[in-house]
């Protein structure tokens, strides 16, 4: 017989499953009837207010001989399945990144200098290229202990408003570029904040920041960061005197270390030179005099338009996203207006493949419906993004920089047409310098990593950039290379990548990811920059063997009409006119 589901048997109770029903009746022990759950429930309460059972004499008998011994209240253990109360409290993105500031590119001192100097510089070099100035900026190291450096970093940019300026360095994840798909060098909102905190853990010192607009006072701000709120603390806030018509100012003490060489601020400024000609640079290192880069171009670079997403690059969760805040009142108009590239004739296509209605309203789109909009999407033919969104910095002034700071014997430089990547469109650009002073023949190529002109300095082996340059086949381009390393050759190789949205690796912005579109397009411009580096090579080489016959007939040319002249007995003049006729026929055969 089948018994009832929670009826206890023998000395047990039966387990019952997590979302099982529970029977209204059970079955008692005793008589084996079937009572009501409502009789049980009352006589079990009945049976626990019972008095408790009383403790018989002690055969020794004793003080508590005959009195009723009561159980100690235990507090609970916690049995298995069951978890302990925990105190749990939201935390906010700069507590974060102050716990874990390595991913930010402060893993040690001498990275720290380096990482404080390029974001000030990048946020110093956007904002003069969207006011349309020809950027001058000074950078400024001195060390104030063995430890211990301030850094300040002036621009002649446009200015900072008074009422930004604190959300601007003393906020993570503040700014005007995450959102917009427009090629810069900020992306995240992080960096300079990000400089100012690690300062601030590493010397408890505020940032101080002067900036002034054009026609208004300048204002100076002492900014902490507060890692609880990732709110700014204003500490001085004041009106100050300053002579030039605009700009900004930031100044850094940091725990740091300077040491010079490739991957130091040194080399980092001579890469931002050498990647944005239109720049001036003023540099005084903690040791050593003062360094001064000239522009080698008065040319601004072309201005990035801002572009919408392409709805290739749009994933199911940010498809519904954007259905659930459009303002647009249908699915068609939805597409052709919150999308690039979405023609009237488009959407009409999606909306068709996906069998939704073209007045259908976005909000009420449930996930489904969003799924199969997603999947027709994709299925669709759809042109690439526009690419006015790209800024490159152009194979004219990739040429200018490249012989100003190398000058080399041979220069070229590669613009590869746009292309895609998760809908985001890039550029690649590639450029080689080869022969002159500069190279050692006997080294491995020095290779320039360049996205949206930044140069990046670390994880050179992890880069997409290294990779693709690693397994280019330089050997068929006359350049010696060994199997998995860089060619060793007398040359630099620069590679830059211009894109809306950069994949890096990490939000230190060190190496690009490897997508594969990228890779291809990264091979092809090194394959093209290549083919005409290896006819350079082979000019050069037959040049050179030319010159070396035309060399040997200058040498023994003489010797033979000597020769002649003792056997055939000729004269000095006919011994001349012999040597002249015997050089134009061998000068004939060697262009031969």
């Amino acid at each position: 017989m089948t018994k009832a589901r929670g009826s206890r048997t023998g000395s047990g109770a039966a387990q019952t499953g997590l979302f099982d029903d529970v029977s209204s009746t059970k079955t008692s022990r005793k008589t084996g009837k079937t009572i009501s759950r409502k009789t049980a429930n009352t006589a079990r309460k009945a049976s626990d207010k019972a008095p408790g059972p009383v403790a018989g004499p002690k055969p020794s008998g004793g003080k508590t001989a005959g009195l009723q011994v009561k159980k100690k209240n235990r507090p609970a253990r916690f049995t298995a399945g069951k978890r302990k109360p925990a105190k749990q409290r939201e935390i906010s993105v700069s507590e974060f990144f102050a716990k874990n500031r390595h991913l930010l590119g402060f893993d040690n001192p001498s990275k720290a200098l380096l990482t404080t100097v390029k974001e000030a510089v990048d946020n110093s070099l956007d904002a003069c290229e969207e006011g349309g100035i020809l950027p001058e900026i000074h950078v400024h190291i001195e060390s104030l202990k063995e430890d211990r450096y301030r850094v300040t970093v002036q621009d002649n940019g446009p200015g900072i408003s008074r009422k930004e300026m604190p959300r601007v360095f003393g906020s993570l994840l503040y700014g005007s570029k995450f959102h917009r798909l427009c090629q810069s060098r900020g992306q995240q909102g992080i960096g300079i904040s990000a400089a100012g905190m690690y300062g601030q853990i590493t010397t408890g010192k505020p940032v101080h920041v002067v900036s002034k607009e054009k026609r208004k006072p300048a204002h100076r701000f002492a900014i902490l960061l507060d890692t609880n709120t990732n709110l700014p603390l204003i500490t001085k806030d004041e009106e100050v005197e300053w002579d030039i018509s605009h700009g900004t100012m930031v100044e850094i003490e940091l725990e740091a270390s300077y040491k010079g060489g490739r991957h130091s601020v040194d080399g980092y400024l001579w890469q931002v030179a050498l990647a944005n000609p239109h720049v001036t640079l003023h540099y005084a290192p903690p040791k050593g005099g003062p360094v001064n880069y000239d522009r080698a171009s008065r040319k601004l670079p072309a201005e990035a338009k801002e572009i919408k997403p392409h709805p290739k690059g749009v994933e199911l969760g940010q498809l519904m996203k954007m259905l659930k805040e459009t303002k647009y009142r249908n699915l068609h108009g939805f597409l052709t207006h919150e999308f690039s590239r979405v023609s009237n004739k488009v959407a009409d296509e999606v909306l068709d493949g996906a069998g939704l209605k073209a007045q259908m309203s976005p909000g009420r789109a449930h996930r489904d419906a969003a799924e199969v909009l997603y999947r027709s999407i994709q299925q669709a033919k759809i042109m690439n993004p526009p690419t006015n969104c790209l800024s490159p910095i152009g194979e004219d002034q990739l040429l200018k920089s490249l012989k100003s700071r190398h000058e080399p014997e041979f220069a070229i430089a590669v613009t590869r047409p746009p292309s895609v990547y998760r809908g985001n469109p890039f550029l690649i650009e590639a450029a080689l310098a080869y022969g002159g002073g500069a190279f050692s023949s006997d080294e491995p190529v020095k290779l320039y990593r360049l996205a949206n002109r930044v140069p990046l300095m670390y994880q050179k082996s992890a880069c997409c950039v290294t990779k693709s340059v690693i397994e280019t086949a330089w050997k068929n381009y006359h350049v010696p290379q060994s199997r998995g390393a860089l060619p060793v050759a007398p040359m630099a190789i620069l590679v830059h990548i211009a894109s809306v949205w950069v994949p890096f690796t990490s939000e230190s912005k060190e190496a690009l990811a490897s997508y594969p579109e990228i890779q291809k397009e990264i091979k092809l411009a090194l394959q093209e920059c290549g083919r005409k580096l290896g006819t350079y090579i082979r000019r050069g080489r037959r040049l050179a063997d030319a010159q070396k016959k035309k060399d040997y007939i200058e040498k023994y040319i003489p010797h033979i009409g000597i020769a002649l002249q003792e056997i055939l007995g000729l004269t000095d003049k006919k011994r001349a006119t012999t040597e002249s006729k015997l050089r134009d026929i061998l000068e004939r055969s060697r262009k031969m």
